[in-house]
Formats: structure tokens, sequence, C-alpha cells
């Protein structure tokens, strides 16, 4: 226990040194151990549906979440098209990249050599036709106008061991369905303007950090190329959005800290008129920052990046902690003695506002986990330092702040103001009715509004997604099954019913692992049909008699046959190394006793069709628009019942702590009024709720409990009130200004937070104000 007498001014700043010195310690201790996380698959609850299942456990894996789009434009065609098959190569070459297609010939090397006999078994071509005399025929006469004309270059390498062309039929298969036109041998739009690419990263989804390294490729890669000419990239989808979202958010973040850090400098010199004051209020506030983050690296295994920046602003209710002490230093008092006399309220207000938090360990929810563990740690952490460590720091308080003019005339005006009864039951009920009649739908489910990405660029990934044919990312089938190939089986069954519903254009296109990897029942009925080695010979030396070919010219196509008769069937982990890999990968997921095949949807004109078509074959067709909804929902219930056990647990703490009926009603009102007036002015504005509303609503609630605690604190004693009233005004201007900041913001999420929080610290205060404080000369007529 640090020593109650003052300290000399060379010990306090060896105190403070010593204090920075152990958080800078800490700092450097938590950072070598800290995993920041970007799976927001952590903030959501429990899937139960198997739509819901599939948003949260494979939407981060699946094939539309992992697609970049892009477009290049502002030069004539040739350059545009030179520039596509570079960019194409540089990005191919990365590691970042699972796959890069731009309509060129890359798609050949989806076959390496150790895999090229197994084209016999991946290809259609004999279904229907057997390899007999009059194909090859065919094939080999075709081949002669071949080598006659301008591909002869692409054609010739091919031709010894795969004369009927397997290679490009199965690569121009493998095309993105619905595929846009090519000019130059690259994809363009319909107009002709802008060369196409597609690329599909390693990363998954919800890894922003791997996305971030994707998009910073190609902008790298493309800035080098179009060096010295007019052309313009445009990169859409899901990860560029994400990356651009986290842009934004960085910068707002850091321009609202700016301002808020300078703001809260002037206030506290203002206030206290001490360039020590500001420096010596950080520091409760840096201990509460790592105390928490230290307290969920040492809890979890993995930190998210929501915990770090959401935690960080519930916990800047902490700077209030010191303010109460400096405004009620006044001379002839021991800073020991100050914080000893408010640590009864103090601790009431830490206490009650963790209690919110502590229901969040029950959610079941690992980000809400996290985010209750780094709070209720730095609240508690700065409430004991505040209390044990900074009243050796401050001087010995050369005057009463709160002893001014201004002041006690503004008291004077407020104890003239009438005290409210009745009409706190007409503003309750008219807040009630404005709740429950504002027009408009009252909770937001749909995550696509919370998304800050500008319209244009929501537009452009519309456009793009149009001319490439991507996947729908709303609608997907899916097909269970308990391995592998029984999933690949129902997917080729499903195949011709697909098929009519692109003909009759309720469907633009579709993919499927089985297009890339058939069943192995497929495979085996595909080498029954081959003919053996010594009849194809046969076959293959009756055509060369009238061929201008050699008659040893097709030797290794003898054998690429006889190969895939005798071979294995192929599966998924023979294409690891293969971009067929990465295309296989996002559309068969396997999932512990299950294996789940999706199809991919693009253009989709018409649900209920492809719902009727999917159900009498075993499919299901999945809404994830729906399924993140009712997630959500979900989430909300757990939230609310989560705040309806701490209002609970947060009366009986005050109850405890102030024992007496009409004290504990005076602090409970302001807050219970508050979040109804909250609620009410954001329904009135037409603002629907969202997740991150009823989040920020404890904050207030916290804010508005320790507003209310310290004016019944004071109790009718004119001078503590004073210096109560110092105290507030500091807190709820430093706390409106930092929440009025965020409310300006662009981003969705931050202006929910911020518009919530600040009209709660007005609200709070005034009701607190009107409510809570005793008159000094009448304190019995306090209102109930």
């Amino acid at each position: 226990m640090l020593s109650k007498r003052p300290l000399s001014a060379r010990s306090r700043i060896a105190l403070a040194l010593l204090w920075l010195a152990v958080l800078a310690l800490a700092a450097w201790a938590i950072t070598q151990r800290l995993q920041l996380s970007g799976d927001l698959r952590k903030f959501m609850p429990a899937a139960e549906t198997p739509a819901q299942k599939l948003l949260i456990d494979e939407l981060g894996e699946g094939p539309g979440s992992r697609l970049l789009l892009m477009s290049i434009s502002g030069a004539d065609a040739p350059t545009l098209a030179a520039q596509s098959q570079a960019l194409r190569s540089a990005l191919a070459a990365r590691p970042e990249f699972a796959l890069v297609a731009n309509g060129g010939d890359a798609s050949l090397d989806a076959i390496p050599q150790r895999l090229r006999p197994y084209r016999y078994l991946l290809t259609e071509t004999f279904d229907t036709r057997p390899l007999d005399e009059a194909l090859l025929r065919e094939e080999l006469d075709a081949r002669v106008q071949d080598l006659g004309s301008p591909a002869a270059s692409l054609i010739e390498p091919l031709l010894p061991s795969d004369p009927t062309l397997e290679t490009l039929k199965l690569a121009e298969r493998w095309q993105p369905a619905n595929a846009p036109q090519r000019l130059h041998d690259v994809w363009f739009d319909r107009a002709g303007d802008k060369v196409l690419l597609v690329a599909q990263t390693r990363a998954a989804g919800f890894d922003p950090t791997g996305q971030q390294a994707a998009v910073d490729a190609i902008h790298s890669d493309f800035g080098k190329i179009a060096a010295g000419t007019s052309s313009k990239l445009v990169l859409t989808g899901p990860g560029a959005f994400s990356v651009e979202i986290g842009g934004r958010t960085t910068a707002e973040a850091q321009w609202i800290g700016m301002v808020d850090t300078i703001g809260l400098i002037l206030l506290l010199g203002i206030a206290y008129r001490s360039w020590k004051m500001p420096i010596l209020g950080a520091l409760p506030l840096a201990t509460a920052g790592l105390a928490g983050l230290g307290a969920v690296v040492l809890l979890f295994d993995g930190v998210h990046g929501i915990t770090v920046a959401f935690g960080f602003t519930l916990i800047g209710v902490v700077q209030d902690y010191p303010i109460h002490l400096f405004s009620h230093q006044r001379p002839g008092m021991s800073p020991w003695a100050n914080a000893r006399s408010l640590w009864p309220t103090l601790a009431t207000g830490v206490a009650s506002t963790c209690i919110a938090y502590v229901t969040f360990l029950f959610s079941g929810v690992d980000g809400l986990k996290q985010l209750a563990v780094f709070t209720i740690a730095g609240l508690g952490v700065a409430a004991i330092s505040t209390r044990f460590l900074l009243p050796a720091l401050i001087d010995p308080a050369p005057r009463d702040f709160a002893d001014s003019r201004a002041l006690a005339k503004m008291w004077r005006g407020i104890a003239q103001l009438p005290r409210p009864k009745g009409s706190l039951v007409l503003v309750a009920v008219v807040a009630l009715g404005i709740i429950a009649l504002a027009p408009g739908r009252f909770w937001q489910n749909d995550l696509s509004k919370l998304t800050p990405v500008p319209a244009d660029a929501l537009a452009n990934d519309a456009v793009l997604r149009d001319e490439l044919g991507a996947p729908d990312v709303r609608y997907v089938l899916t097909l269970a099954g308990k391995t592998e190939d029984q999933v690949l089986q129902a997917s080729e069954r499903l195949r011709p019913a697909l098929d009519r519903l692109v003909a009759t254009r309720a469907l633009a296109g579709y993919d499927l692992a089985s297009r890339y990897l058939p069943s192995a029942q497929t495979q085996r009925a595909r080498q029954q049909a081959l003919p053996p080695r010594d009849r194809l010979q046969a076959v293959l030396a009756t055509v060369l008699e009238d061929s201008p070919f050699n008659s040893d010219a097709f030797d290794p196509f003898l054998a690429d046959v006889e190969a895939a008769k005798r071979a294995p069937a192929l599966t998924r982990a023979d294409l690891q190394g293969t971009p067929l890999a990465a295309s296989v990968a996002g559309l068969l997921l396997p999932g512990g006793d299950h294996v789940t095949a999706l199809v991919s949807l693009s253009g989709l004109q018409d649900p209920a069709a492809v719902a009727k078509v999917a159900m009498g074959n075993g499919a299901q067709l999945l809404d994830l628009k729906e399924a993140s909804e009712s997630l959500v929902a979900a989430y909300r219930s757990r939230v609310l019942a989560a705040l309806a056990i701490a209002a609970l647990l947060l009366t009986a703490t005050v109850w405890i702590a102030l024992r007496q009926p009409r004290r504990v009603l005076r602090v409970l009102l302001p807050m219970a009024l508050t979040t109804l007036l909250i609620l009410a002015v954001l329904r009135g504005l037409g603002v629907e709720l969202n997740l991150f509303h009823l989040v920020a609503l404890i904050l207030a609630a916290g804010l508005g409990l320790d507003y209310a605690l310290f004016f019944d604190h004071a109790g009718d004693d004119r001078a503590d009130q004073l210096r109560t009233l110092h105290a507030l005004i500091v807190c709820s201007l430093m706390t409106l200004l930092v929440f009025s900041l965020l409310a300006l913001s662009s981003i969705p999420v931050l202006r929910a937070i911020g518009s919530t929080v600040a009209i709660g610290v007005f609200a709070n205060f005034v009701l607190a104000l009107l409510v809570s404080r005793q008159p000094a000369a009448e304190a019995s007529d306090a209102v109930a």
C-alpha cells in the first residue's frame, strides 16, 4: 500500500514514470502474444437451420465470397488485352491467388502433366459417341485443317497425345458459366470497351488480412503494368469491399481520435487550469485499455479486431473516474481522503456497469464473451488505479475547482427549476407512444444496410458480376451426403434439371464440383467405354492409312488412353497443387460426418422455380440473405435476454449500495427514462435499430447511472453539489464530444453507436440533474 502522506514533487514524478514504464512493459508483453482475428463468425450465435450453418461455417470459403472482379479500361482493345494478359500472369505467380482467369488459354494448365491421361475420364465427349474409327477419322481430318490455321501453334504441341483435343474441350468447359465474349483471346465486356478478369483468393472471405494482401497485390502489379498509360482499374468483390471498409474505418477512427485527444486536452486544461491534469487523467484510461486487452489475450486464443475497437470505445467511460477525483479535490483535504470518500459511489457505478457485461459471458457468442472480459477488466482496473494509485500523483489542491461564480450562478438557476413529478410520467408515455407507433420497421435485420461501401462501388460490382456471370452471393443450392462421391453422384443427377432451368431462362448459369471432378461411378463407366489398346491401335492404323500423319505419330495418345483405362478413379486429393483444387474446394465442403456439395448460381431470375426443381432432386435452395436475417434476429434475442437479466442484477446492486427505496428510485429513474427517450428519438427519426444500438444502450445506461449516483452522493451539501456539478459537466462534455463525432461518421456502425450514446449523455445529464439531485435547503422534497 502506498503511503497516505503527501509525496514530494520528485517522488510524484518518479511514481508517474514508474507507472508509465509498467504500462510500456505490459504493452510489449501483450503484443508478443496478441493474435488479431477478423473472422466475423466469432460474433455470430450458434447456427440452427441448414442455411444458417452454411452461412456461419462456409460463407467465408464459398465460391462467391473469395472472388475479386476486375475491369481495365481507358485504352484501345489491343493494349487492354495485352495488359490483361500481363496482369493475369503476374497475379497467377503470386501465392495470394488460387486462380486467375481472363478468358485466355491459362486454363490449359489446370491439368498438370502427371494427370493428363485422366482427361479421358473427365471429358464428356465419349459419353454419347464411342471412341471408334468414324470419330478418329473425323477428328484427324479436322486436325489437318487446324494445322493450316492460325491456331496451329496451339494445336501442334497437343496433337501427338491428344488428337481429339480433349484438353482444349475441358479447358473450354471449365470456363466460368455464362462467360463473357472473347476478343484478342481475352474476356471483354459486351460493349468491347473493358477487359475483364476474375481472381479467386486463397484467403477466406472472413480473413481481412488475407484479402488486404490480395487487393494490394492487384494494385501493385497493375500499377507497374499500366505505368505511362491512361488505363484504369476497377476492383470489386466481397474482399475488396472488406478492405475498403477497413480502410475507411481506420481513417475515420484516426481523425476522430485526433480531434478527441485535442478536445480532451483543451477541456481538462480549461477545467483545471493545469497541464498536468490531462496527463494524469490519461493514465487510468491507458491502464484500463491494456488490462482489458491483456485479459482477452490470456483467456482466448485470438483477439477479434471488433473486440479491440469496440472495447476501447466502451471503456472510454473510465475517463470520468479521475475527473471526479480532480473536481472533488480541495484545500485541506488530502487526495487519499478524497478518493476514499468517493470510492463507495464510484465502486457502485463500476459494479453496476460491469454487471451488464457479465451477462454477455453466458451469451454463447465468442465475440461477446471477449467484449465482456475486455470491458469488465478495463473498468475494474481503471477504478482501482484511480482509487489506490492516482491520489499519490496529485498535487495538494491550491483551490476548490468548484469555487466559481459562473458555476454558483448556474446552480442557483438549476435550483429554481420546478421539481419534475407528473411530467416524468408524461415524458415516459409520449416516448412509449412514439416507440410503438412510429412508422417503419423497428429492427434492422439486413446486414447489407450496415455497409459503408459507396453506392457507385456497389453499382460497379453489380455490372461486373453481370458481365462475368459471377456466382450469386445470395442464393446457393446444396446437396448433402455421407461421402464426397455420394454428393458428386447427386450433383450429376441434378445437372439435366439445371440445364432445363437455363434453357427456360430461370437461371443464367451454374457451377458445381462434378464439372471438374466426376464421381467415381462416372469415371469407371468411362473407363469401360474406352477401347483396349490393341483394338484402338488397329483402328488408328486403319485411319492413318489415308492420313498425312506418320504411323507412329500418335503413340503417346495410345499410351494415355491405356493409362486412363487402368488408372484408379481421380479424387480431390489428387488435385492438390492444381488450379482445379481451388474450384473443387469451394464447391465440395467436408463437415465431419457429412459432405455438402454447393451449386453456385448466376443470373437467378426465378427462385421459386429453382427451389421446386431442387426439392424434386434431393437438393435445397438456400437464401443466405434470409439466413443472415434470421441469425441476426436470434443474436438480438440473446442480447435482449442478457439485458433483461442485467437490469435485474443492476437494480439489486444499487439497492444493496443505497438501501433506501427513494434513493434507489432517484438513481434508476433517469437511466430508465433516458433509455426510453433514446429509443423514441431514434424511432421518431425513422432509424431502424440494430445490434450496435443495443450494445450502445448499455454504455449510455452506465453513464446515466454514474451521473445519478454522484448527484445522489452529493446529498444536500451545497459545496459538494457544486463539485459534483463541475465534475459531471466536464465528464458529459468530454463524452458528448467523442460520441457526437462518431455520430457524424459515414460508417453505419460507428454512426449507430455515436448517435445512441450522444443522445443518452445529454438526456442522462439533464434528467439526473433534475431527478437525482437534492435541494441544498430541503432535502426532504426530493422527487421519488
